[in-house]
């Protein structure tokens, strides 16, 4: 038996089993679909930039020798970017237009517009930074999946509490990647060392970013719908077989007893997992469709997430 470092969760040991003197570790993919995700933010944020136009708008301009691509003053947009009406122009979040006007496209596109350079040099450097370390270890299709969807349920959550602002920012998929990794610690347990390290290290880094989403202008409720997304959707995604799954499928001593791939607290998470994801994901779009605003219901929870006309996630 030995020990292989695991890049994902800072430290933490995941088990690599052996057989004679061969090691089976686990596949590492080569990391393409993260990097497509950075660069795309980036030409969308410089066509945002070339829309918005700030001198032909305004003659208080920064950066005004970058001619169109010049940023609003700070009064209007204190992060280097466009105006709120740009972006909400662009498919930011509005719950008014989701809702009235049946723009449910803008669920997807705020999360691919930024408020300025310093929102998305933030975001991107953060999504770079785990994504690149997920994609490696699960591959394109199931992380790319967990980053759109978890930005989704993001972007449900957000509308569903904010309905007098306008939402914009990739954090909510940020988060979802987050919630992703830590209940993939959580549904293969078994196979990683120094896991309450690992679990402290998590939750810390979490309670952190959710405690900084209080402050303004951060829409912490796409955080908050973001990471849930994620963290349900890590279960059914971040799976492993059991650590010796393989040795024993296909060993050859006669009466030896195969273990299942999954063992019951696996399947039991996975299955708990997959209910309250479709159970929540289908509450929240039809309680949004039908313009309900969860304040009525949570006098407290407008508390979890400062409001203000305009909010970077």
């Amino acid at each position: 038996m030995v020990s292989e470092e695991d890049p994902e969760v800072g430290g933490t040991e995941r088990r690599v089993g052996n057989r004679g003197d061969e090691t089976t570790p686990d596949v590492r993919w080569t990391s393409w679909l993260i990097p497509v995700v950075v660069v795309a933010n980036v030409v969308i944020f410089i066509s945002v930039m070339y829309v918005n136009d700030c001198p032909h708008k305004s003659d208080r301009c920064l950066a005004k020798f970058l001619g169109r691509f010049s940023f609003e003053s700070f009064k209007k947009n204190p992060l280097l970017g466009p105006s709120s009406s740009t972006l909400e122009k662009m498919g930011a979040l509005a719950w008014g237009k989701i809702v009235n006007k049946r723009q449910g496209w803008r669920l997807l596109t705020c999360m691919w517009l930024h408020a300025g350079v310093i929102h998305l040099l933030t975001n991107m450097f953060c999504v770079a930074f785990i994504g690149f370390r997920l994609e490696q270890q699960f591959g394109f299709v199931r992380v790319g999946t967990i980053y759109l969807v978890s930005g989704f349920c993001g972007s449900i959550l957000s509308c569903l509490f904010l309905q007098n602002a306008i939402s914009v920012g990739a954090s909510s998929a940020l988060f979802g990647l987050l919630g992703a990794m830590l209940s993939e610690l959580l549904i293969n347990w078994t196979t990683y060392d120094n896991k309450g390290v690992a679990l402290i290290m998590l939750l810390v880094i979490v309670g952190v970013n959710l405690g900084l989403g209080t402050l303004p202008p951060v829409d912490n409720f796409a955080h908050i719908g973001g990471f849930l997304g994620g963290f349900l959707l890590g279960f059914l995604l971040l799976i492993h077989p059991q650590f010796d799954w393989e040795e024993n499928g296909v060993s050859l001593v006669p009466g030896s007893i195969v273990k299942p791939k999954y063992n019951t607290c696996q399947f039991v998470l996975c299955i708990a997992a997959s209910i309250v994801f479709v159970v929540g994901f289908v509450t929240g779009l039809v309680l949004l469709f039908r313009g309900d605003n969860l304040n009525r219901y949570c006098k407290w929870c407008h508390k979890l997430s400062y409001s203000v006309k305009s909010q970077w996630s």
